[in-house]
């Protein structure tokens, strides 16, 4: 467990050491640097930290908060998801139900990017496979398989036509 000015992480707020942090000590205790503090203020995601002598001071708030950015950045959430988290809902909308509607697009989305990844995995080992001379052979290669899946494709489309219009020949009427 890491210490914060020799207090457990975890234990900062239960020590009073949140009521009054500079910008260094909050960027500490989450292991961030100053400047995506200050980013954070700037995009919206943390309010505008108090002044004094000139001076941001923050108080255990933004613990809290910086503490569900950070989460939500774990999970992958971008930091406009973690705007709208916190922003993109009603007045009053509970977090359970923000967290809800937030995950699981999150979920489609990673579900959508690991069939992408597994095309990228079997194409590689296509590839690895390669056989070619020259790296025109492969592009010609492509090309033709390419063309012949299309017009397989075109043909099952016209098939299908025609079974399902016998009468207009396959054609649709408009």
């Amino acid at each position: 467990m890491r210490s914060f000015r020799g207090v457990p992480r975890g234990s900062l707020l239960g020590f009073g050491v949140a009521e009054d942090l500079a910008i260094s000590d909050v960027a500490r205790v989450f292991g961030l640097r100053t400047s995506a503090i200050r980013y954070y203020e700037q995009i919206g995601i943390l309010p505008p930290a108090m002044r004094k002598n000139g001076q941001r001071r923050y108080d255990n708030t933004v613990l809290f908060r910086l503490a569900v950015v950070q989460r939500a950045r774990e999970a992958g959430f971008t930091l406009e998801e973690i705007r709208e988290l916190f922003f993109g809902f009603p007045p009053g909308t509970r977090p359970p139900k923000r967290w809800h509607k937030l995950s699981q697009r999150k979920i489609a989305e990673l579900r959508d990017r690991m069939k992408r990844l597994k095309l990228m995995e079997t194409l590689l080992k296509r590839v690895e496979n390669c056989r070619c001379d020259a790296l025109d052979e492969c592009g010609d290669k492509i090309l033709r398989k390419d063309q012949d899946k299309t017009l397989a494709f075109s043909s099952a489309a016209a098939e299908f036509k025609q079974k399902m219009f016998p009468r207009r020949g396959g054609k649709l009427k408009n």
